[in-house]
């Protein structure tokens, strides 16, 4: 695990200045404390930031074949690298360590870009091929990893890990304002735009091939999506096949030379790779947990009972306001605007981990692939609910819902009931995006300040609808899942679980994502994923026999802090700051009074808007630090 960054000049004259890419590197050092590395060669230049999980003593990175044509530096792991390089030595490749580093120099040797296929893993590589004067870039099927780059008026590449390294190297700061009015609306700026306008994100799947006349992108993975009804009955029984795979993935993510531990909610994804480490593979583990101080948020007895079951040595801590230290230093490590604000817990529990072990595994990825959300049901429900005559709908029901008084519980019933009658006349997709969206466009144009919105804005929904578009012949259930891979899983889940796992320094692994999994649940049918009000059916029935009914059948779990309640009591008065009329007309681009009575209705408790709040505030954060 680590952080790479690098340069490739257009011009084969010119000369990368080795101090430029340290400047880079440096930005990385927490993905990378201990070592780094370069490789400088004429108009190319490559730099990595390593955390030694495998092969400590060797692996020291750039890596190179055995004539030095291919350079290579990589973020992430393979886990199929020992079944590789068992090939590529029976072909005649030489090894000069024991690092799966170096097993995609030869991977490459012999199949060219086409390598990234045979790979099992989380990724991002840069190889340099000399000889084609050639620079790939790959990305792993899921984006897991990050990978961010800019291409300068056709003159210069720049890459990196992470945003911070492009900037290092003065890659323009100009804002995608495109990008920010979709921030608003979903947390997060979708792949593949950035906040910046000269950056993009590599989309997961894709490798991207730089030579003197220019890039080229190229997508080599995808999720299958079978047509609707082509995916068969779904009365088999696929719980051993299941378990199989999710063993199978476990076993691969727990290969490491440090100690691996576990990120535990006490809910069903991180549970079932919990108990696959302890009952089937029989290896002591340490697990990590975080409480809070509000009931409704805090499931750390979940996670104690877990752990109590399967004999975990189990560590916990519970957060509170005060040990938030600075919360805008916290928002930097995403280098754009990102308002998920469960980031805050995940930050804590990893720097907690961090103590004890190098390597953690967790459950993300486990709602995307085996139908978790709620909103994964919403879509049958609202089919049943629109056979209710419209009057009643409309004159009746909608207005006693919405009279319902405002609570600030987690997952509250007034929210999901006011949410989903507003969006339950919507067709699927429409309904669909209703859930995720935090401002919608009315709003935003409240929101915004009227010079702002004259700019002209695509609506948000377009970064929804072309993924829609691409799963129209699948099934609806598979539609939305592979959706949710695409968006929400990509770029908040992931997004937060790798940059917080590495501000401290931590290498988070994510099993359920194993392409495998992914590729063969795709295929199995919608009704055994889902039926009726039923969620992850099919993972439920697999892990039987690992976990009792208490916890197999529980809720969803995760690390939600109680931010409704810090907002009108303990952080009031930081919001208060951030809402402050100087801040607020210093960005330039919101509008003051909206603002201020959003957050007027939070305090009194009329609405509960404490989403909306946290995105404005890492909005301001993050233009106050780009100014």
């Amino acid at each position: 695990m680590c952080g790479i960054c690098g340069v490739f000049l257009v011009d084969p004259e010119a000369r990368v200045d080795r101090g430029l890419l340290e400047r880079m590197n440096r930005t990385l050092i927490h993905r990378g404390p201990d070592d780094e590395g370069y490789f400088v060669s004429g108009s190319l230049g490559l730099a990595m930031r390593r955390l030694s999980i495998i092969d400590l003593g060797g692996g020291k990175q750039p890596i190179a074949n055995e004539d030095e044509s291919v350079w290579i530096v990589f973020n992430g792991e393979i886990y199929n690298f020992l079944e590789l390089r068992t090939e590529l030595v029976s072909r005649g490749h030489v090894f000069k360590t024991l690092s799966d580093t170096e097993v995609i120099v030869h991977l490459y040797e012999e199949m060219g870009p086409d390598c990234v296929n045979r790979l099992n893993g989380m990724f991002a590589i840069a190889i340099w091929d000399s000889v084609k004067q050639t620079l790939l870039l790959a990305r792993d099927r899921l984006g897991i990893k990050p990978l961010h780059y800019a291409l300068e008026s056709g003159k210069r590449l720049v890459f990196g890990s992470e945003i911070k390294a492009l900037l290092a190297a003065g890659v323009s700061r100009e804002p995608d304002y495109q990008a920010l009015y979709d921030y608003v609306s979903l947390l997060y700026v979708p792949t593949p735009d950035t906040a910046f306008a000269a950056v993009k994100k590599l989309p997961p799947g894709c490798v991207l091939t730089c030579t003197r006349e220019g890039i080229q992108v190229r997508q080599y993975w995808d999720v299958p999506l079978p047509p609707a009804g082509d995916c068969g009955s779904g009365r088999q029984d696929y719980d051993e096949e299941v378990l199989h795979l999710v063993e199978t993935a476990v076993r691969r993510h727990m290969i490491a030379d440090v100690p691996v531990g576990a990120l535990l909610s006490g809910g069903l994804d991180s549970t079932t790779v919990s108990a696959v480490m302890c009952r089937k593979l029989q290896v002591p583990l340490r697990t990590f947990t975080v409480g809070f101080d509000v009931k409704s948020y805090d499931e750390s007895d979940d996670a104690r009972l877990v752990a109590q079951t399967l004999g975990t040595e189990h560590m916990e801590q519970v957060v509170y306001p005060g040990m938030i230290e600075s919360i805008p230093e916290l928002l930097t490590f995403f280098d754009e605007p990102f308002a998920d604000y469960s980031a805050i817990p995940t930050f804590l529990v990893s720097r907690l981990a961090a103590r004890y072990v190098k390597v953690v595994l967790t459950g993300d990825g486990g709602d995307e692939v085996f139908a978790g959300y709620p909103t994964h049901v919403a879509y049958r429900v609202s089919r049943l609910f629109r056979l209710i005559p419209g009057v009643i709908r409309r004159h009746v029901i909608a207005p006693l819902v919405m009279a319902l008084p405002t609570s600030m519980e987690r997952i509250s019933f007034d929210y999901m009931a006011k949410r989903f009658v507003t969006g339950a006349d919507l067709p699927l997709e429409r309904g669909h995006y209703w859930w995720k969206v935090i401002f919608n466009e009315e709003e935003k144009k409240l929101l915004f300040r009227p010079e702002f919105l004259q700019m002209g804005f695509e609506d948000t929904y377009r970064t929804f609808d072309r993924h829609f578009r691409t799963a129209q012949h699948a099934d609806p259930l598979n539609r939305l899942l592979y959706v949710d891979t695409k968006t929400f899983l990509l770029d908040d889940n992931l997004a937060k679980v790798d940059r917080m796992t590495m501000a401290n320094s931590l290498e988070a692994r994510v099993p359920l994502l194993d392409h495998e999994i992914v590729e063969r649940v795709a295929v199995i049918p919608p009704s055994a994923k889902s039926r009726g009000l039923e969620t992850k059916r099919l993972l439920r029935r697999a892990v039987r026999g690992l976990l009792p009914p208490a916890i197999r059948k529980g809720k969803k779990r995760g690390f939600t802090p109680p931010l409704p309640f810090w907002i009108r009591h303990e952080l009031k008065d930081f919001i208060l700051d951030y809402f402050s009329e100087e801040r607020l007309r210093a960005t330039g681009i919101l509008d003051e009074t909206y603002c201020r009575r959003m957050l007027d209705d939070h305090f009194a408790g009329r609405k509960d808007n404490n989403r909306q709040i946290w995105t404005i505030v890492a909005l301001v954060c993050w233009l106050e630090k780009m100014r």
